[in-house]
């Protein structure tokens, strides 16, 4: 074969080697986010953290660890559950806001953190609305309004009937300045018309001796804190904030049916991840909890420290979140209520 012939031949060899690997190349080569989208298919591989931005031994603790104990055994990583408290549940839902949105760092969060902070406080490090990606409602528990003993009425109408009659003589104790019982004492004094004054409780319990001897008139908090002692008959119940009547407290009326139609308030819990972390954790997580939340046993742990077990799709907890913002952002402006 002359030389010519022969480079001729092995320069067409080349070539067409050359494409064939480029063709494997180009299909191994599919999209820039092929790396991230296989490190979400093996997620978990490491533990994964979930940051209760409040005290151990609270109703948000407890249910996070419900939660955290169910996804480890489901899914065979450790989740484990990390108190990072502190300015009404900033401090931690901002941690969660700055951590990589890998499925390895998740935020359980109440109203606070995750829709009325960003009202309350002028200068927030994160807009919860941008910051997060929901993934599931755990958890709720509507608030109960209770009064001394001492007071002349019985239920919500009369107390609003007593609270026109007497302007500025009632006073109501909360977990705070900005909790969700504050929030809804002044809705209620704006769609009743009533002056009912907002006390806040550093510690609550307090609130309870107070009402016993009188120097309290009303306090507002979640259901399970004073079932026991309305039960008893120390206090009375005057009503309760859900749609329909609690079954471990049926003579007690809702707000709705007692003056105020359709009124409904409830303290809940959900769980949030990092905005942009991969749908497919998104989607796995918020299967996970759903199970939990609709199977036996998870509806039987909440419901011992009463509460009542939700789920949903990420899409609805979305529009649950703005909801709940419409809801309560023009209450705290209207009441001038801040934190900074």
């Amino acid at each position: 074969m002359r030389r010519r012939e022969f480079m001729t031949l092995l320069t067409s060899t080349a070539i067409a080697d050359s494409r064939k690997f480029l063709s494997v190349l180009g299909g191994l080569t599919i999209s820039p986010f092929a790396g991230k989208a296989a490190l979400a298919d093996a997620w978990p591989s490491r533990p994964v953290t979930i940051i209760c931005p409040f005290p151990a031994g609270i109703s948000t603790d407890i249910v996070s660890r419900m939660v955290a104990a169910d996804l480890s055994d489901k899914l065979g990583a450790n989740f484990i559950v990390e108190n990072r408290p502190g300015a009404t549940g900033n401090i931690g839902a901002a941690m969660v806001a700055r951590a990589a949105p890998d499925g390895y760092t998740l935020l359980v969060a109440t109203l606070g953190p995750a829709v009325t902070n960003k009202f309350e406080y002028k200068h927030l490090d994160f807009d919860p609305e941008q910051a997060f990606a929901p993934i599931a409602l755990l958890a709720q528990s509507p608030l109960f309004i209770v009064g001394t003993a001492k007071l002349p009425i019985a239920n919500f109408k009369e107390l609003v009937a007593f609270a026109k009659q007497n302007p500025g003589r009632l006073n109501a104790g909360t977990v705070g300045v900005g909790s969700q019982a504050h929030i809804m004492l002044e809705m209620i004094n704006r769609l009743a018309g009533v002056s009912i004054v907002h006390v806040p409780y550093r510690v609550f319990p307090q609130a309870l001796t107070d009402l016993a001897s009188g120097d309290l008139q009303l306090a507002i908090t979640y259901i399970p804190t004073f079932v026991p002692n309305a039960q008893s008959g120390m206090i009375r119940g005057l009503a309760v904030t859900s749609a329909a009547r609690v079954p471990d407290l049926p003579q007690v009326p809702t707000v709705s049916e007692s003056g105020l139609p359709g009124f409904e308030a409830a303290g809940w819990i959900a769980m949030l991840a990092p905005a942009g972390t991969p749908a497919n954790i998104v989607e796995r997580l918020n299967a996970m909890v759903n199970a939990f939340l609709a199977g036996d046993t998870g509806r039987r742990q909440l419901q011992r420290i009463g509460m009542t077990a939700l789920g949903g799709t990420p899409e609805k907890i979305k529009a649950y979140l703005k909801s709940e913002a419409a809801k309560w952002g023009p209450v705290i402006k209207e009441a001038n209520i801040t934190l900074d």
